[in-house]
């Protein structure tokens, strides 16, 4: 047997003994995908173990994350920081071995993927970022990123509709840094892919511009595998590899769907491990000379950094500046941008869109933070998300910072999260109404601690004549429900340059940036407070008899209603409550101070769905709020329709006061 096959058989036996032991996983994959893996990890890819955050690794994305033990598998025996009994404990709980692999979480792991298609798109994300970096700081003589972008791919991925977007965007941009391999084995979960997807892949990646190829036998033919990687990585295209494999090879019922997502019996596992030629060792334990070429593969890693860190020291003498910014990419610290560097407006001025003072601070912010760059879904100039002065990103120039993602939104969310992970602060933006179609890459997101920023501005019914398709009713309770995610919704200009500062300062995870279509009056010059997530934007002096409490277009609504109030002899304490998350962080002491306990009277106001403001509102409160889709006309005869007048919300303040 050649050195080569024991080292996949040593792959797949590690895979099928992990498997069998958790009684649950999916050893179909891992199974027929393990040359792959092994040809990748060996061959080709460049990669330390010691530094897994290595700036210019290559890197490799499982897209079809439920094959974790191929991925766990191959960094164990490259000699990752993943112990056998890492490899014991898989899906249990606590372990780096969970049953999707999870970035941060396990090291080596470049995103979490498991949501089918999810990683195929953070890996054009990933090589989009590669192709700007390249553009960015490459110099004659100094070619620091020429690391390419891997992964590998199922039958779920690519029919699942963000693979058809994120392909078709890598194909028009020729991002040729990525290289895609498609586990071809004719089998998912329910039964042969016959039976759902009968589509010409090869012509539908041709069509997208995507350069493809053909491995016939993905089970041994070795030097077929890597013999179409490095075409792959010749062409000025991005590359499908199609790989024909056998799932679950070397199981009893390989080929089947039986094998997809059944973990083994153990008359299953010594069948598979006979015919792989292992008849001699416990589980978990690893031939010598199948291990071999693994460890040799890692062992490398060293050498390659230290490679290029000798040309990095030649390329700080030679081009300072830039040596800088790169520092700065890989410290992964958050944007000195301080707010008196942001845009300022006068209070009691020309009203302001909150979507126009987001641009003001795009630009304000890009001439301060080299890692900025982002775009929007075909709607930047309703957005307001260009980059003034520079180009958008097109195939043969990627240093530009503007990014044209044409009308793809859930790939633009993957995709940013792929270019955040690679050390960017992304921003994409789109309608508030279509953050449905990303809710799920906005989650992984969030799960990965990544600091995507979402704007999203035609935020409520103030869309007016484009009618209740294009109002966003539920989507605030959607997106706040979100762990992790913070959620700004900026009563004015000022605040919004409040809520760039704060979506910037973030580290740990992504900002939605909920913003108006309709001008806003400017409230305060300096919203103090507003940082805090909530803060009395208008008080009546003494103890009030009613709290009312609004986001975004509403704030100025309320501080109307509160007027109308004193008019009538009542006393109304006006709070923007400008992000749910961030408020509930500080002090009992602070949130107590904004909205006193024993104020008991208090009335929610918001142009969407009343879900979740019992927090805030109590037993006693009421909300003028919209559990109801809008209507089509402008948008003062929607607000007026629908309730949201001063004279409304002062009236329900009376009820709740019992008047």
């Amino acid at each position: 047997m050649s050195t080569d096959l024991k080292a996949v058989n040593a792959l797949r036996a590690l895979a099928l003994d992990a498997i069998a032991k958790a009684k649950e996983g999916h050893p179909g994959a891992p199974l027929g995908m393990a040359p792959i893996g092994y040809v990748l990890f060996t061959k080709v890819m460049r990669y330390n173990p010691k530094n897994p955050q290595w700036m210019f690794r290559d890197r490799f994305v499982l897209s079809a994350g439920h094959a974790s033990m191929l991925q766990y598998g191959a960094l164990h025996l490259t000699g990752y920081d993943l112990g056998i009994e890492d490899i014991k404990n898989f899906r249990q709980y606590g372990s780096r071995t969970p049953g999707h692999p999870e970035f941060g979480h396990t090291a080596g792991v470049e995103t979490t993927t498991g949501p089918l298609g999810q990683g195929f798109a953070n890996a054009v994300g990933m090589a989009l970022a590669g192709h700007h970096f390249a553009a960015r700081f490459n110099k004659d003589g100094f070619n620091l990123f020429d690391g390419m972008v891997y992964g590998i791919c199922s039958d779920g991925d690519l029919q699942e509709g963000i693979s058809h977007e994120a392909a078709s965007l890598a194909g028009h941009l020729g991002l040729s840094k990525l290289v895609m391999l498609y586990d071809d084995n004719s089998i998912q979960l329910d039964g042969p892919t016959a039976w759902a997807f009968s589509e010409d892949i090869s012509l539908r990646f041709s069509a997208y511009g995507w350069q493809v190829l053909e491995v016939a036998d993905g089970d041994t033919d070795f030097e077929g595998l890597l013999n179409a990687i490095e075409v792959a990585k010749a062409d000025n295209r991005p590359s499908l590899i199609r790989v024909k494999t056998t799932i679950g090879y070397g199981l009893p019922k390989a080929g089947t769907a039986e094998v997809h997502g059944k973990a083994p019996s153990l008359d299953d596992v010594i069948s598979a491990k006979n015919q792989y030629g292992i008849t001699n060792l416990e589980p978990f334990a690893v031939d010598p000379e199948g291990a071999a070429p693994w460890q040799l593969a890692g062992e490398r890693g060293t050498a390659l950094e230290a490679e290029r860190d000798a040309l990095l020291e030649a390329y700080k003498a030679a081009f300072p500046d830039l040596h800088a910014e790169l520092e700065l990419i890989q410290s992964s610290a958050a944007p000195s941008v301080i707010l008196e560097q942001l845009p300022a407006y006068e209070a009691g001025g020309k009203p302001v869109r909150t979507r126009n003072a987001s641009g003001d601070n795009i630009n304000a912010i890009a001439k301060l933070e080299p890692r900025l760059l982002g775009g929007s879904a075909d709607l930047s100039s309703s957005n307001i998300t260009v980059i003034k002065g520079e180009p958008a990103i097109h195939k043969g120039d990627y240093a530009p910072r503007n990014i044209n993602f044409g009308v793809r939104e859930h790939a633009m969310a993957a995709i940013g999260t792929g270019l955040a992970l690679s050390g960017l602060r992304p921003y994409v933006a789109t309608f508030f109404t279509f953050s449905d179609y990303m809710k799920n890459s906005i989650r992984l997101a969030a799960l990965m601690h990544q600091p995507v920023i979402y704007v999203f501005t035609h935020d409520s019914i103030g869309v007016g004549t484009d009618g209740p398709t294009h109002q966003p009713v539920e989507h605030l309770a959607a997106v706040r429900s979100i762990p992790n995610l913070s959620v700004i919704r900026p009563a004015d200009a000022n605040e919004t340059s409040v809520a760039w500062k704060l979506a910037l300062e973030r580290t740990d995870g992504p900002t939605a940036l909920i913003l108006s279509r309709q001008d806003l009056p400017v409230l305060a010059s300096k919203p103090a407070g507003a940082a805090r997530g909530g803060y009395v934007v208008g008080d009546a002096g003494g103890t009030p008899d009613v709290i009312l409490i609004a986001t975004g277009s509403e704030v100025s609504l309320a501080l109307e209603a509160q007027t109308l109030l004193a008019g009538q002899g009542v006393k109304a304490r006006v709070v923007s409550l400008l992000s749910w998350d961030i408020f509930s962080s500080q002090s009992q002491q602070y949130r107590d101070a904004i909205l006193p306990p024993a104020i008991r009277a208090r009335v929610a106001i918001e142009a969407a769905s009343s879900f979740g403001w019992e927090r805030w509102i109590g037993l006693d409160g009421r909300t003028v709020c919209l559990d109801r889709y809008g209507a089509s006309a402008p948008e003062t005869v929607v607000f007026k329709e629908l309730g949201f007048t001063a004279e409304h919300v002062a009236a329900v303040a009376l009820e709740t006061l019992g008047k």
